[in-house]
């Protein structure tokens, strides 16, 4: 599945000011073609100007978008010996310690980088997923609205406002806060899926089901999508139509036990392994 909800997005506002967008729903799988002839031609760029702190900056997102950790880590690094006022690359080594688990360094690396640029919305972003991940919900719930306020535009953190609001059972905050993510970029899956779940949630099966639909005609790979689609329609009396989309969840999602109850109570069958 790729989205801007799904993948570090290489950005900037020049070609030696690369950012590692946020990633919205807490994923750290990436997939990016041509990256490694990226690397070789910035390695070139590094080559004729080791001091360049911009393409170490650009070159370290590419490593990072290929899985090569500790290649961005130092490159990022290297960029911010050169120039340490260059935010975005600390921006970008916090997403990089926070997918490896450093969380410590992150949340200091993502503090570095909005005190030098307070209207940095990405980094407002990064931090909120951070302060999601360690349970400091309403951290998270001020950055997302901080980066709301910066930059209006970016769904990132109206879908991510949205998961929490649901957590919370304020569906009709959540639903608004999807619809708002959507409006802005139609194409991903995801917030068509949490605004499902909410609307489930309300009693609105038939509304839920649409929304489960929408996500499946923009990934038909989205596993969860298929069980949310099964059980609506299992609750709407469409055993048959419940059996066959929990039946494909389970393909993609073979050890997800509510999948495997969802099959079971529709008469699917279960995979022997």
């Amino acid at each position: 599945m790729t989205s801007l909800f799904l993948t570090l997005a290489l950005a900037g506002c020049g070609p030696m000011t690369a950012t590692l967008g946020p990633v919205g729903v807490g994923s750290d799988e990436i997939t990016v073609g041509g990256a490694q002839a990226n690397i070789a031609s910035l390695t070139e760029v590094i080559k004729a100007n080791p001091r360049d702190a911009g393409a170490y900056n650009v070159r370290g997102a590419a490593f990072a978008k290929s899985g090569m950790n500790n290649e961005a880590l130092a490159d990022f690094t290297a960029a911010l010996t050169i120039n340490p006022n260059l935010f975005q690359a600390y921006n970008n080594r916090a997403q990089v310690y926070r997918r490896l688990g450093k969380l410590d360094l992150a949340l200091a690396d993502f503090g570095r980088a909005l005190d030098m640029n307070p209207s940095y919305d990405q980094a407002y972003v990064g931090r909120a997923g951070l302060f999601r991940q360690t349970g400091n919900i309403d951290g998270a719930l001020a950055d997302y609205q901080a980066a709301i306020a910066i930059n209006s535009r970016n769904p990132a953190p109206f879908y991510n406002r949205g998961l929490i609001l649901q957590l919370r059972g304020d569906h009709n905050a959540a639903i608004a806060d999807f619809s708002a993510a959507i409006e802005r970029d139609a194409s991903a899956p995801e917030p068509f899926n949490g605004r499902g779940l909410s609307k489930l949630a309300q009693q609105n099966a038939k509304g839920a089901l649409d929304d489960f639909n929408n996500a499946l005609t923009l990934d038909r790979t989205y596993a969860d999508a298929w069980l949310n689609r099964g059980v609506t329609q299992e609750q709407l009396g469409d055993i048959e139509g419940a059996r066959a989309a929990c039946q494909r969840a389970l393909l993609l999602a073979p050890q997800n036990q509510i999948t495997r109850q969802c099959v079971q109570r529709t008469g699917g069958v279960l995979s022997s392994n």
